[in-house]
């Protein structure tokens, strides 16, 4: 199934750059050396080097991590489309782990499925990179709330 993006329409025209910002404030997206690859109303994708410190004892990338990147990869894609004065906090998902994470880089993808004023539902797919094809390797189903009026939770 192909969602339309252009339905969505964000509350914040600088959304991009809320994203962005508060992407580069995640500590565990640095520590993964995870990159924000594009930003758009309502989807997400974030990309990510294999590195042996992120790996399990078989050499995939751990499903943690995969796990980590995803989360974030949805909760992006569902900040993206909340009010300026929103911030972020997943309260539920769950992850079908359809392959082992065996790639040179991994992609993931977060995209909104039905995004609303206190509680937004998305999708995550996780692809594992590796000689310049890509497997598809996890899915994610993901509920996130938007945040209002807390000082110590900001975007």
């Amino acid at each position: 199934m192909s969602l339309n993006l252009q339905t969505f329409e964000p509350r914040d025209p600088d959304f991009a750059t809320r994203v962005c910002a508060s992407f580069e404030r995640q500590a565990a997206m640095r520590t993964l050396g995870a990159t924000l690859a594009a930003v758009r109303p309502g989807q997400v994708e974030i990309t990510l080097p294999w590195a042996e410190p992120l790996t399990q004892q078989h050499g995939f990338l751990h499903a943690g991590m995969v796990s980590t990147a995803l989360d974030s990869a949805c909760g992006y894609a569902g900040f993206s489309l909340m009010s300026v004065e929103a911030a972020v906090l997943t309260i539920e998902f769950k992850i079908n782990l359809l392959a082992p994470a065996k790639g040179e880089s991994f992609r993931m993808v977060g995209t909104v499925i039905k995004p609303g004023r206190t509680v937004t539902v998305c999708e995550g797919h996780a692809y594992a990179i590796d000689g310049g094809q890509e497997k598809l390797i996890a899915t994610m189903g993901c509920t996130l709330m938007a945040v209002m009026g807390r000082d110590n939770i900001q975007g």
